[in-house]
C-alpha cells in the first residue's frame, strides 16, 4: 500500500479523535494486511470493535465515495511501523514495489508496441489516405484510456486501499454506477473528439467535407464506446483480482488498464473507419443511424449512474478534466498528422504510441499512489508541511517517503524499459542489425525528458488539486496523460527532425 507519512489519528482521553505522534505497536503487518482494508485491528488480527468509532470524514466535493463512506480511513497504531521519515506507516519494500510495477509495465509496453506496429500498417489503408483527419483522432481516442480507464482504476484503487469495497452489495453498486458513467463519458468524448478533429482539420486544410465529418463522428463514437466497455470489464477484474492476491492496486491497476488499451482502441478505430468508409457512398444513412443509436443510449447511462451517490456526484462534476484532456490530446494529434504527412518524418508513426503510452502509464502510477496517500492521511484542502511552500522539482525524487522512492523507481525504469521496447520493435520489423546509435540516443532522450517532466507535474498537480478540495483520482490522470501525449508527440517530432537534419532516417 502507499505509505502514509503524516501523523495518525489517535483517540484522545476524552474519546474524540485527535492528532498526535504515531506509535509503533507490535510487529509489521503482513502483506495481506497492508493491501487489504485499513481498518483498526485488534491483537488477534480481527477488526477491533472498540476502534470502529475512529472516523475520518473529509468534506469532499466530487470524490469517488460520498462522505459517510470515508470513515476509518486511517491505519490504527497496531498496524503501523516507523518509516525512515519518522512517521508511522506500514513499509512497502522497494523490491516488492519494483516487482509489482515491472510486470504490468512490460505488458503495457508490449501493448503500445503492438499498437505502433498496427498504426504503421493501417496508415496505408484507403480511409487513412483519403481522410487524413483520422490521424488527429488517434491520440484523442488512445488518450481516452487516461481519461476514463486509468481514472476509474485510480479511484477504485483508492477505494480498495481505504477498505470501502468490502460489502458485496456496495461494491457492485459502486462498480455498476461507475461503469455506466464511463459509457456515458465515452459517448460524449467520442462525439467531441470527432468534432475537434474536424475543426482542427478545417483550420489546417481550409475545408472538411460533410461526409468526412460524419465518418469521423461514427468512427470515434463507436470506437470509444466499444473500447470503454471492453476495458472497463477488464479493469474491474484487475482491481478485484489484485485485492484478493494482496497486491497494491495502485502499482498494477493503471498500467494494466493501458496494457492492451492502445491496441484495442486502435484496432477498433481502424476497423470501424474502414467499414464506414466502404458504406459512405452506398449507404450514407448508416452513419447517421449509428450516431443516433449511441446517443439514444445516453439517458439510460444517466439513469444507471445516478443510482449510486458516488457516480451521481461525478455525473455533475467530472466533465472538466476529461474534456480538457481530450482537447490537449487532439492538439497532439494535429502535430502527428502533420509529421506523418511529411515523407522525411514518416518513421515517427511506429514510435508515437510507445512514447505516449509508456509516459502516461508511469505517471499514472505515481499520481494514483500520491492520491491514495492523501486520501488516507489528510482532509481535503490539507497538505503535508513540505508542500505548503514553493514547489521544488528536486523534492519529487529526493526524500525518504514511499512516493519519493516510487518516483525514482519509475524514472529509472525509462531507459532500460525503452531500450527493450526499441529492440522489440526492431525485431518485429525483421531487422538484422541493432537500431542506429543516433536513433537510440535521441529517442531515449525524448522519453527521459518526457517522464521526468510528467513526474514533476504529477507531484505538483496532485497536491495542488487536493489543496483546492478537488479529488486527484478524478482530475489528475486525464490532465497528466493528455500532457504526456502532447509532450511525447512534440519531443518525438523534434527528435526525428534532428535525425533527418543529420542524415539519419530514424528507421530500424
Amino acid at each position: 500500500m502507499v505509505v502514509p507519512e503524516s501523523q495518525e489519528a489517535q483517540l484522545s482521553p476524552s474519546g474524540s479523535v485527535g492528532r498526535g505522534t504515531s506509535q509503533q505497536h507490535g510487529s509489521n503487518p503482513s502483506p495481506s494486511q497492508n493491501y487489504g482494508s485499513p481498518q483498526p485491528f485488534s491483537s488477534n488480527g480481527n477488526i477491533s470493535p472498540a476502534n470502529t468509532s475512529l472516523h475520518y470524514e473529509p468534506q469532499e466535493t466530487d470524490f469517488l465515495l460520498p462522505n459517510h463512506l470515508y470513515g476509518s480511513s486511517r491505519f490504527s497504531g497496531s498496524t503501523r511501523a516507523k518509516d525512515a521519515g519518522g512517521s508511522g506507516a506500514p513499509t512497502e519494500p522497494v523490491c516488492s514495489m519494483v516487482l509489482q510495477i515491472l510486470v504490468p509495465f512490460m505488458l503495457a509496453g508490449l501493448g503500445t508496441i503492438s499498437a505502433g506496429m498496427l498504426l504503421e500498417v493501417v496508415q496505408n489503408w484507403d480511409v487513412f489516405q483519403e481522410i487524413t483527419e483520422i490521424f488527429i483522432l488517434v491520440p484523442a481516442v488512445l488518450g481516452m484510456k487516461g481519461n476514463l480507464e486509468m481514472t476509474l482504476a485510480s479511484r477504485f484503487s483508492t477505494a480498495v486501499n481505504a477498505g470501502k469495497m468490502e460489502p458485496a452489495r456496495e461494491k457492485w453498486l459502486l462498480i455498476g454506477g461507475n461503469l455506466a458513467l464511463k459509457q456515458l463519458q465515452a459517448t460524449v468524448l467520442g462525439l467531441l473528439a470527432s468534432l475537434m478533429a474536424s475543426l482542427l482539420g478545417w483550420m489546417a486544410e481550409g475545408k472538411v467535407p460533410l461526409h468526412h465529418v460524419m465518418l469521423l463522428c461514427s468512427t470515434s463514437i463507436s470506437t470509444a464506446f466499444m473500447a470503454s466497455l471492453l476495458q472497463g470489464i477488464i479493469m474491474v477484474g484487475v482491481i478485484i483480482g489484485s485485492k484478493r492476491m494482496g497486491i497494491n492496486p495502485d502499482n498494477v491497476a493503471t498500467p494494466m488498464a493501458a496494457s492492451f488499451g492502445d491496441l484495442i482502441s486502435l484496432a477498433l478505430l481502424a476497423c470501424f473507419s474502414q467499414w464506414f468508409y466502404s458504406l459512405i457512398d452506398l449507404y450514407p444513412y448508416v452513419l447517421y443511424l449509428v450516431d443516433l443509436l449511441f446517443l439514444c443510449l445516453v439517458p439510460l447511462w444517466v439513469v444507471i449512474s445516478s443510482k449510486h451517490p458516488a457516480s451521481h456526484v461525478l455525473l455533475r462534476t467530472g466533465w472538466e478534466p476529461i474534456i480538457t484532456a481530450m482537447a490537449i490530446s487532439s492538439i497532439g494529434g494535429l502535430i502527428l498528422d502533420k509529421t506523418v504527412s511529411n515523407p522525411n518524418l514518416a518513421g515517427i508513426i511506429v514510435y508515437a504510441p510507445v512514447i505516449n503510452g509508456i509516459g502516461g502509464n508511469l505517471v499514472s502510477i505515481q499520481s494514483s499512489r500520491i492520491s491514495t496517500h492523501l486520501h488516507l492521511n489528510y482532509s481535503p484542502g490539507e497538505v503535508p508541511e513540505d508542500r505548503k511552500g514553493c514547489y521544488s522539482p528536486g523534492h519529487t525524487f529526493f526524500g525518504s517517503g514511499a512516493n519519493h522512492r516510487s518516483a525514482r523507481v519509475l524514472l529509472l525504469l525509462v531507459i532500460p524499459g525503452q531500450l527493450i521496447f526499441l529492440h522489440v520493435i526492431h525485431l518485429m520489423k525483421g531487422g538484422q542489425t541493432l537500431p542506429s546509435p543516433l536513433l537510440t540516443v535521441t529517442f531515449l532522450s525524448a522519453c527521459l525528458i518526457q517522464v521526468f517532466s510528467l513526474l514533476c507535474a504529477a507531484d505538483c498537480m496532485v497536491h495542488c488539486l487536493w489543496r483546492r478540495g478537488k479529488d486527484p483520482d478524478s482530475y489528475s490522470i486525464p490532465y497528466l496523460t493528455a500532457l504526456g501525449d502532447l509532450l511525447g508527440t512534440v519531443l518525438l517530432a523534434l527528435a526525428f527532425v534532428v535525425l533527418w537534419s543529420i542524415g539519419d532516417s530514424g528507421s530500424v
